[in-house]
C-alpha cells in the first residue's frame, strides 16, 4: 500500500509562488512514476504533471507550460511541484498520484487526499 501526502498549498496573490510536496510512503519509490493533478470547484480534475522514474522525463498541461516545474528526490520519497506567475485559474485542490509500476505514460493505482491552493487577484 502505497500512502501520498501533500504539502505545501495555501493563498497566494496572482503573480505569486507556491511549492507543493508529496510525500511517498513505498520503500521502491525511485521505481515510481508520479504525477500531480488539480480539480477546481465545478470541473472535472485534470492533469497537470508528470515525471518519470529517474526524473529524466516530464509531460506538462498546456495551461501550465512555462509556469510550473515538476521534479523529485527519490533520496526523500518526495516529489515537488514548483507554480510560478500563478493565476486565479490555477485555484484548485491539488492531488499527488502514484503509479507502483513506473509505466510511461503513468498508470496511476495511488491517490493523495489533497491540498488546497487559492490565487486571489
Amino acid at each position: 500500500q502505497v500512502q501520498l501526502v501533500e504539502s505545501g498549498g495555501g493563498l497566494v496573490q496572482a503573480g505569486g509562488s507556491l511549492r507543493l510536496s508529496c510525500a511517498a510512503s513505498g520503500r521502491t519509490f525511485s521505481s515510481y512514476a508520479m504525477g500531480w493533478f488539480r480539480q477546481a470547484p465545478g470541473k472535472v480534475r485534470e492533469f497537470v504533471a508528470a515525471i518519470s522514474r529517474s526524473g529524466g522525463s516530464t509531460y506538462y498541461a498546456d495551461s501550465v507550460k512555462g509556469r510550473f516545474t515538476i521534479s523529485r528526490d527519490n533520496a526523500k520519497n518526495t516529489v515537488y511541484l514548483q507554480m510560478n506567475s500563478l493565476k486565479p485559474e490555477d485555484t484548485a485542490v491539488y492531488y499527488c498520484a502514484a503509479d507502483p509500476k513506473g509505466r510511461w505514460p503513468p498508470g496511476y493505482d495511488y491517490w493523495g487526499k489533497g491540498t488546497q491552493v487559492t490565487v486571489s487577484s
